[in-house]
């Protein structure tokens, strides 16, 4: 029987591509338990986080916004958080975890948070009752020359429990705790938001996947997540619980393809505005409400997840903030869409407007790499016929490159572009604590597991 408030458990990998598993067509990699929620559920193909890095993409997800409408853009400079910053998401933002709490749910974050490590910006001052895991990147711990650095902290809600763990454990002990926390719950409306810190680097496996795999750590990593969704959707069902679970697996970003073509055909890589970058996989299932093995190739984004959880639990999404998500609920329920749920997706560098893409075509009018910054581009994509970005069809589209250039000017004066100067009239600020203090320290006589990691490999 369907409950009017069903579990809801939300898997977020770390830099898993768009084509990275067996059901998007990777010729390596194994994952027959991420294939099953793809033969009985749905896969959507144009998914999009709201950043390629990962404090942006997280933070957007969480709060149903671009990260440049939360100041989630910059971070005083950098691209993502680091260690000790003071600062993060802001108190007063509300989280799809602080909504589905307000209606009774119990909420559990287990894995990486990588929104703030000062403890005003903490999972549990955002909504989650309990935390385990990291609260930042795996590669952001004493690793190789990375000295100056420290440790690793693993936390509990929020105490760090160990300095430097053992990485290889982690997964383990991720999906120990997610099936404590769904036995305990098991007979109330629950929300698990399972952050995976595979697949970024460095890749340290459990040795079974490692001996397993045909690609090396990275194949052994995908195998890891794989195996996870096993023992939960195991538990699931042990627990009786199955038909009022929805799962959604994701990614926060694409790969940086450094084992393999993990994008597949997309051009791109974390970090880019290609196609690459941004979009990632979305897996979806709950038997009886969403249809079995169904295709879906609207356009949904991971700020789409607050206001769809809202619709499905029967709570109202904030109405004193402008939010960007559009609850995808009646796609779930493989009901027809009228019109879709955005006119356009605009692709954010950190706070410089680089791509939008409205129905099938796609401009770019900035790129940025590690070499160089273009601006001035003007590129149009039909990504219905050309997924791969390799055919600038601009000049036989002029319409197409006005009506692409008229919704860059209604973002640039809504959520501002720095590459025009152009401030933003609805954007809020990024929460700053004075005084941030890094969660640990180095300890010479404390028996870390690794007192410093040994694969030099940073994401």
């Amino acid at each position: 029987m369907q409950h009017d408030r069903p579990n809801i458990i939300l898997v977020n990998c770390d830099d898993l591509g768009w084509g990275d598993l067996g059901c998007t067509g990777h010729a390596l990699h194994r994952t027959p338990h991420l294939d099953r929620l793809a033969t009985e559920g749905m896969r959507f193909t144009d998914f999009y986080q709201g950043s390629a890095v990962c404090s942006p993409s997280r933070g957007g997800m969480l709060t149903g916004c671009y990260p440049r409408r939360i100041g989630f853009d910059r971070f005083d400079g950098g691209h993502v958080l680091f260690p000790g910053q003071g600062v993060g998401l802001d108190p007063s933002e509300i989280t799809f975890a602080r909504l589905l709490q307000r209606r009774g749910y119990a909420t559990q974050l287990v894995g990486k948070w990588h929104c703030g490590d000062q403890p005003a910006f903490l999972p549990t001052r955002h909504g989650f009752d309990h935390y385990f895991g990291l609260p930042y990147s795996n590669d952001m711990g004493r690793q190789g020359t990375r000295l100056a650095m420290p440790p690793l902290p693993l936390m509990e809600d929020e105490e760090v429990m160990e300095a430097q763990p053992d990485q290889s454990a982690l997964a383990q002990r991720y999906a120990e705790h997610s099936v404590r926390f769904i036995r305990k719950h098991r007979a109330d409306p629950f929300l698990l938001y399972l952050a995976h810190m595979h697949v970024h680097l460095p890749l340290y496996v459990p040795e079974r996947f490692l001996a397993e795999s045909t690609n090396g750590r990275y194949g052994a990593a995908v195998a890891c997540i794989d195996w996870v969704m096993g023992v939960i959707l195991h538990e699931l069902l042990q627990l009786g619980i199955d038909d009022n679970t929805l799962i959604l697996f994701t990614s926060d970003n694409g790969s940086r393809c450094d084992f393999g073509p993990s994008n597949g055909e997309l051009r791109g890589t974390k970090g880019s505005t290609w196609e690459g970058g941004f979009r990632t996989p979305l897996l979806a299932r709950w038997p009886g409400v969403v249809p079995k093995g169904k295709v879906c190739r609207e356009m949904v984004t991971g700020m789409d997840f607050l206001p769809t959880f809202a619709e499905l639990a029967g709570v109202a999404v904030p109405t004193d903030r402008a939010i960007d998500g559009r609850s995808f609920a009646s796609l779930l329920r493989g009901e027809p869409i009228e019109t879709p749920l955005r006119d356009a997706f605009f692709y954010y560098k950190g706070d410089s407007i680089d791509a939008v893409r409205a129905g099938q075509w796609k401009l770019h009018v900035g790129r940025q790499t590690r070499t160089s910054n273009e601006r001035g581009l003007c590129e149009v994509y039909d990504l219905h016929a050309d997924l791969a970005e390799t055919r600038d069809l601009s000049a036989d589209h002029p319409e197409i490159v006005r009506a692409l250039m008229a919704h860059l000017d209604r973002c640039r004066a809504d959520l501002g572009d720095v590459s025009t100067h152009t401030p933003g009239a609805n954007r809020r600020p990024l929460g700053r604590v004075a005084d941030p203090k890094p969660l640990t320290t180095f300890d010479p006589n404390c028996p870390y597991y690794m007192a410093a990691y040994d694969l030099a490999d940073v994401g």
